[in-house]
């Protein structure tokens, strides 16, 4: 082995460990991306939230195409957070409490495939927490249901139409209306009772 080998191998294993891909990052598909980008914006630690697609077989769906069906992908939120002020295990247990985990046919009042349930993790360790997460709370039978939320490995994540990012602060009357006429902060008050919205600034 040449002395420049030594050199370069020496000074790669000094270079600091490269943080696991997904470190910082949650994705996560609760019914209607609107409401899940405006529950975790208020979440201490959450850096920014982005609403898109994922989980689907087309590349760059439209909103038209997810809508309509056959696309195969959710509405999801990738949630970029600070590691050191929150974590990934944190942020699935408010998840849970943002959305009715029970019901496989959608969310609230958004009914279809594309609104339905899941976390979307980017590597294994994310994927061991939010499948104990879900384990834990489904054997805890505190819903009185089974847990219809599903684990899926993380594959491309589309960032939606310019016009859905942020839109609860873009038309907010239009925003709030849509929410309280969907039921769906009714439901998961009667849901999860005093842990709704656990972790949420204005909660």
């Amino acid at each position: 082995m040449t002395r420049l080998l030594i050199l370069v191998l020496t000074l790669v294993a000094a270079l600091p460990a490269r943080a696991a891909d997904g470190d910082g990052v949650l994705i996560v598909a609760g019914g209607c991306f609107w409401c899940v980008e405006s529950d975790f914006d208020h979440v201490p630690g959450v850096i920014e939230t982005v609403s898109g697609y994922t989980g689907g077989h087309l590349d760059n769906p439209t909103y038209e195409q997810v809508s309509h069906g056959g696309t195969g992908h959710l509405e999801a939120v990738r949630i970029r957070f600070d590691p050191a002020k929150t974590s990934y295990a944190k942020l699935v247990e408010i998840f849970w409490r943002t959305i009715d985990p029970t019901d496989a046919g959608g969310q609230f009042c958004d009914r279809g495939h594309s609104y339905t349930t899941a976390i979307f993790p980017l590597n294994a360790e994310q994927k061991r927490i939010a499948e104990a997460s879900k384990n834990k709370l489904d054997e805890s039978g505190k819903l009185g249901a089974p847990i219809a939320t599903k684990i899926i490995d993380a594959g491309p994540f589309y960032p939606a139409e310019g016009y859905h990012q942020d839109f609860y602060t873009k038309s907010p009357i239009r925003y709030r209306f849509y929410r309280f006429n969907c039921g769906r902060d009714n439901r998961v008050d009667q849901l999860w009772g005093t842990e709704a919205r656990m972790g949420l600034e204005y909660h």
